[in-house]
């Protein structure tokens, strides 16, 4: 599956090479360092990731989760981040957490806001998700930005929620809600 925005693609995993991914995580290694878990030497490999694809590829199946690989239009073998949306859950609850990433050299151009507005689109109108949740180190400006500007409410703060770099980290929590379905 592909979706578009104006400036690019957004690949489901099964449209995605896995040496592309390695080649995006190397890149941003040092940059990622700050605000993900620690990770072993083999995360940083095309083996790693190829492995990765397809778990992805059977949580999209099993309607657990949806992750699509950022690439530009202008170069669509090249993998600029991701939005992912996980622990997706029916029923009731209607609901999943959503999370992303974006290469250190395309920040502040507005191709993440562009690219989680896509993919909410994607999870209200496809999916039929009533909330969207997502969590965010106080810290990290860039994403409350991005969050605030796709439309995501803060409900308040998570105390110790993540271990991220080998520290436990607080995180602001962020909501947004498909308001056509009430």
């Amino acid at each position: 599956m592909v979706l578009e925005t104006g400036r690019l693609y957004l690949l489901s995993p099964d449209s995605v090479d896995a040496e592309a991914v390695a080649e995006y995580v190397c890149r941003n290694r040092e940059f990622m360092r700050e605000f993900e878990p620690e990770r072993d030497k083999e995360y940083y490999t095309a083996d790693f990731h190829r492995t990765m694809l397809g778990q992805q590829e059977k949580d999209w199946n099993d309607q657990r989760g949806y992750r699509f690989y950022i690439s530009p239009k202008d170069h669509k073998d090249r993998i600029i981040g991701f939005v992912g949306l996980s622990n997706v859950v029916m029923g009731a609850f209607c609901s999943c957490f959503i999370g992303c990433q974006l290469d250190k050299d395309h920040l502040r151009q507005g191709l993440m806001t562009e690219a989680v507005n896509q993919v909410v689109t994607y999870a209200f109108d496809s999916l039929g998700l009533h909330r969207i949740e997502g969590n965010i180190m106080p810290r990290n400006k860039a994403s409350i930005g991005v969050a605030k500007k796709c439309g995501f409410a803060e409900e308040g703060l998570s105390r110790k929620y993540l271990k991220i770099n080998g520290v436990w980290e607080d995180h602001l929590h962020f909501v947004r809600l498909n308001e056509e379905m009430e």
